[in-house]
This record gives structure tokens, sequence and C-alpha cells, in this order.
């Protein structure tokens, strides 16, 4: 299910909100998105679950607003000011300029408020204690970064990037190359894992689909939420030797030998997932990565 996730509530209490309307027994999402953030949440329900390791590593899709001029501790609207420059001067050539530099950037330093941890704490709280610890850079990808509009101190942009990729800190990092400083004052996501904002619904939708008892017409199958996984079809003597758990080979799945994707997802004659494997093979087999021996519920 594809939430467009409301302002002003944590991905946390949108999952509590889906469990509760869906009176699922678990329910869990791809990817947080801060609280002030919208934009698309994808939620995985019961069985589903397991699928979230494949769709948290995908491409994520932005678009955001940042403010030059001003600095906060946060790096974006929540966060106490640490700096303004009322009076900078920058011209629209230099802004393009410096989002063309970074849409070449390989590495990111996280941020002092952020859920990872120091010493098993998340660094979000050591920060508010006044200890803000300084991770190493980390790698990221940036697939695009497009100035949309500017109109300062705004600047409208869109960025396709991976997985641990802060847009608060790009804009952070490239208020600084500017010279007056930046932070993000608004935050869109708008694809993530495939799914696209135009695929999500609202949460009063949801409410209303629930309160009919048509909550099943916004649920993707999950034998179509790997849409970037190559599919096998098998048939019933494959699909029960998958569902048993038994050895499968390359053979068994009709792979072309020069060919070896990173996951591989095995569906029954009726359409239904049963199994994901990873496409590395050790002695000829193929690893399991999940199987539901069971109907999709």
């Amino acid at each position: 299910m594809v939430v467009d996730k409301p302002a002003a509530m944590t991905s946390a209490r949108v999952v509590a909100r889906v469990k509760a309307l869906l009176k699922a027994e678990k329910v869990g999402h791809t990817g947080t998105l801060d609280p002030f953030a919208t934009g698309v949440l994808v939620c995985c329900t019961n069985q589903a679950t397991r699928l979230a390791q494949f769709l948290m590593p995908g491409r994520k899709c932005y678009e955001a607003v940042m403010r030059l001029g001003i600095r906060t501790d946060t790096q974006d609207l929540t966060g106490q000011v640490i700096s303004k420059d009322p009076g900078f001067s920058v011209a629209h050539q230099q802004v393009r300029s410096v989002f063309r530099d970074f849409s070449k950037i390989k590495e990111q330093v996280p941020p002092a408020f952020s859920a990872l941890k120091h010493r098993g704490v998340p660094l979000y709280k050591l920060a508010r204690r006044g200890a803000f610890v300084k991770k190493a850079a980390r790698p990221i990808s940036i697939y695009e970064l497009e100035v949309l509009d500017i109109d300062l101190p705004d600047v409208h942009f869109k960025v396709s990037c991976s997985q641990g990729t802060y847009v608060r800190t790009l804009c952070a990092d490239m208020g600084d190359a500017i010279g007056c400083g930046a932070h993000l004052v608004q935050l869109s996501r708008t694809e993530s894992g495939g799914f696209t904002l135009k695929e999500a619904i609202s949460l009063s939708t949801l409410k209303e689909m629930a309160l009919a008892g048509n909550v099943a017409d916004c649920i993707t199958p999950m034998s179509r939420a790997l849409r970037a996984i190559p599919e096998v079809n098998a048939g019933p003597a494959l699909a029960q030797r998958i569902r048993c758990g038994k050895p499968i080979t390359k053979a068994d799945l009709g792979q072309p030998k020069d060919i070896a994707p990173m996951w591989i997802k095995v569906t029954d004659q009726e359409g239904q997932l049963i199994a994901v494997f990873s496409g590395n093979e050790k002695n000829g087999v193929y690893p399991y990565a999940c199987v539901f021996p069971n109907q999709e519920s």
C-alpha cells in the first residue's frame, strides 16, 4: 500500500493508523520521512513486511524547497537558527552552478540530528543534549539534481538519489558552497521503491475505503510489488518444490547462463508470489531470500 504521508505526522504514526484501519497483524514501512515531510510512504502489511528489504534500497525521488541565507542546527525548518545572512547576494547562475557540482557528489556526512547511532544511542538524542557527534562520510548516489524554480531566498528543486541520502544535508552543504548557508523548508517524496505519488492515497481516503469495506482495492499484491525484480512463473511441480524449500538451480528457473540479477522472484500459475531468491548462486544453487508457503494475505 502506498500512502501519501501528511505533514506534521511521524512515519510511525502513519503506520499505526494504517494498521488500525486495515485491522492488520503487522505493518511496516520502507523508509522514514521526517514529520514535516509529505509524500510516498510505502507500507507493507502482514506477510508483505518481509518484502521491505527489497524495496528499501531502491531509488528515492523528492521535490524540495531550500531557503538560502539561514542555517539551522537540524538543517531544516524544525531546528534552531544558528546563523543568518539577510544581506546575501547571489546570482541565479551561481545557484545553478552549485547544483551541477553537487549532482556529481559520491559521499555525504550524515547530520547530527539523525537516527544513526553512536555507541547504541541515536545521534538526535545526543544532539538534543548538546553532544554533536560527527559521523564519517558515507557513499551515496545522486542520479538527478535539477533546479525547478528560483525565487530568492527560496530554491525549488527535485532530486533523485540513493537510500541513505539526506536532502536536508544536501541543502545545508549547497548553501555553504554558495556562501550564505541554507536549510530545507519543504520536502515531498514523489517516488520510492518504484511507487509514485500518483499511486498514493491519503489517510482520509483510506479511512473511507475501510468503512466501505473496499481496502483490498488499494493494496498492491505481493507479486506486483517488486517491480524491478525479474520474474519467473513456476508450474505446479516447481512451485511445490519451492514451497517446501527444496534446492533450486538456474536450470530449474530457466535462467540464461550469462545473466545474474541481484534477485529473482517466482510466482505460481495463479500469479501468487511464492519466493524471492538471491541471484548470487552458491554451488549451483540459488539461496532463498524469503519463501511464502501459504497464499498471500
